[in-house]
C-alpha cells in the first residue's frame, strides 16, 4: 500500500512540474565566486544542492522487456571544477510483475558550461538495485557499474529539458530517460 502511494505521489509531482504555468520562475541562486571557492579551504569539493531533475523513462533488459521508470536526481556539487558534478539519484520501476528500485551514485562531466543553450554530458558510477521481495530473489540486491550519456537543452534561464541514456549491469540493461532539470545560476 505504501509503495503505491509513493508511486502515485511521484507521478503527481512529475505531472505538476510538467504542467506548471509558463510564468513561474525559479528563485535566483547566486553561487560563490571563483576567489571565494579557491580560499574556502574545501580542497576542490564544493557541496550543496545546485539543481535537481525529475525524469521518466524505460528500463529495457537484454530480453527486450520494457519497464516504466520514475526518477529523481540531485545536483549535489562540484569536484575540482564546475563541470564535474556529483549526482545521486533514485529510480522506481513499476508496471511489470515485479517493481524495481535503484539508487545511484554518479559523477557527471559536463562538456560545456551551464550558460550554453545545449549541454552534453557523460558520466558513470555505481548503482544498488533491488526489487519487491528482494530477500527471496537470487542475487538481490545487486551492485551495478553504470555509464551515462545525455544532454540538456535550455528552455528558460534555469530550466532545461534533458534526454539521458544509461547502460547498466554489464550492458544487460539500458535505461532511457526524458525529463526536466533545474540548474544554478552561472
Amino acid at each position: 500500500m505504501t509503495r503505491q502511494l509513493l508511486v502515485r505521489a511521484i507521478v503527481v509531482l512529475a505531472a505538476a512540474v510538467g504542467l506548471a504555468p509558463t510564468g513561474v520562475e525559479a528563485q535566483e541562486f547566486i553561487p560563490q565566486d571563483a576567489e571565494e571557492q579557491a580560499t574556502s579551504g574545501n580542497g576542490g569539493l564544493n557541496l550543496g544542492l545546485y539543481g535537481f531533475s525529475m525524469r521518466m523513462g524505460l528500463d529495457i533488459e537484454g530480453g527486450g522487456d520494457a519497464q516504466p521508470l520514475l526518477s529523481l536526481a540531485l545536483d549535489m556539487g562540484d569536484v575540482f571544477t564546475r563541470r564535474l558534478r556529483l549526482r545521486p539519484s533514485a529510480e522506481i520501476g513499476f508496471g511489470n510483475a515485479v517493481d524495481t528500485y535503484v539508487v545511484n551514485a554518479e559523477v557527471m562531466f559536463r562538456l560545456a558550461d551551464d550558460t550554453e543553450a545545449a549541454v552534453p554530458y557523460i558520466g558513470g558510477g555505481f548503482a544498488v538495485a533491488g526489487q519487491d521481495n528482494c530477500g527471496l530473489a537470487p542475487n538481490c540486491p545487486e551492485v551495478w557499474l553504470q555509464f551515462a550519456l545525455g544532454f540538456e537543452i535550455r528552455i528558460r534561464e534555469f530550466l532545461n529539458w534533458l534526454l539521458e541514456y544509461h547502460a547498466e549491469d554489464g550492458l544487460q540493461r539500458h535505461r532511457l530517460f526524458i525529463g526536466l532539470s533545474t540548474r544554478r545560476a552561472p
